[in-house]
């Protein structure tokens, strides 16, 4: 058996050659996020199991396999991958959805505290003041308090609702709208509203986005929505840089539509340096690392692991995307 990586994101893969060496099986691993679809095709196409961080998975790379029987995906998103081309072939892909929940809720409610107590603003106040001998804090006023305020959570699976749990405490009301909440998954969410998007914009005073990016969710936050917002309210998103329109973000943030934004996920990664937020004093820009932690890093190396186990052992996938093609293959 062979497995190929694409693309990765560790400083090297010296542990994965190892493991694959003590199961027998081959492993090549490659730099090809900004490779052309023919270089891809070539590293990959006698492959058994291919494991993708960014690299786009095309038609045209899935047509150049000769014998890929499964994609793994290095993380809980997919928008790389065309699940369809995928389906057709009859290939499997796997993703890993929980390797890092709690790191990314901890990133968004960060954010969600650094906007409302203006942490990084706050830091060029203190500097300013220090100069001049007294305290100046005109630009980092008015602040609120947070109890009592309204958090909305845009899709609340795994990550939402981790943020939920970890902010019971704090006093928040919470609206949440995500129209694929099975029941059961409802009424776990004890002390939860749940309400249409126009509701959640209008409504709340702190937005996160968890949701994935479909073509149902990309710039679901635009100008419209932006506009339904309160002009004290603060929008986060650690999901995926395009569910924002960005230019309609920065208007809004450059004309008080709302009073500021934490952003961690970006269109083009990184963001070029003519990002329309970048010089704005009320948007907190952070470097894609909300899925960032020493465990989790390790984490979703040894996940990776046990599902090539699982498909050397002939078992099911834990979280498959296209799961006819399962039901298909047994």
């Amino acid at each position: 058996m062979k497995v190929v990586v694409t693309d990765f994101i560790e400083p090297d893969l010296e542990w994965e050659a190892a493991e694959m060496a003590k199961r027998g099986m081959d492993f090549a691993c490659h730099q090809l996020k900004f490779a052309p679809a023919a270089e891809v095709i070539a590293a990959t196409k006698d492959a058994d199991i291919v494991v993708v961080n960014m690299v786009p998975i095309t038609p045209e790379v899935v047509a150049g396999w000769e014998r890929v029987k499964l994609v793994i995906r290095h993380g809980t998103g997919y928008d790389n991958v065309q699940v369809s081309a995928l389906t057709e072939a009859g290939i499997p892909l796997v993703y890993i959805p929980d390797y890092c929940t709690d790191e990314v809720a901890e990133q968004a409610i960060a954010l969600i505290f650094a906007c409302a107590r203006r942490i990084v603003s706050s830091r060029a106040t203190l500097d300013e003041s220090s100069a001049r001998g007294q305290w100046d804090f005109r630009d980092v006023i008015p602040m609120f308090r947070m109890a009592g305020k309204t958090l909305g959570i845009l899709g609340c699976g795994r990550i939402g609702g981790a943020v939920y749990r970890k902010l019971k405490s704090f006093g928040f009301r919470f609206l949440v709208c995500d129209p694929y909440l099975s029941e059961k998954r409802r009424q776990e969410l004890e002390g939860v509203t749940f309400v249409d998007i126009e509701t959640l914009f209008r409504e709340s005073d702190f937005i996160t986005i968890h949701t994935l990016l479909t073509d149902e969710t990309r710039h679901i936050v635009n100008a419209e929505t932006l506009a339904l917002m309160k002009p004290t309210a603060y929008l986060v998103n650690t999901a995926r840089g395009p569910m924002v329109d960005v230019c309609a973000l920065a208007d809004a943030l450059r004309n008080g539509v709302i009073a500021g934004a934490g952003i961690d996920v970006y269109d083009t990664e990184p963001p070029e340096t003519d990002y329309p937020l970048v010089d704005l004093p009320n948007a907190i820009l952070t470097p894609h690392l909300a899925w960032y932690s020493e465990d989790a890093g390790m984490r979703i190396r040894e996940i990776i692991v046990e599902e090539i186990d699982r498909y050397a052992a002939g078992q099911p996938p834990r979280y498959a995307v296209n799961k006819d093609v399962l039901t298909a293959k047994a």
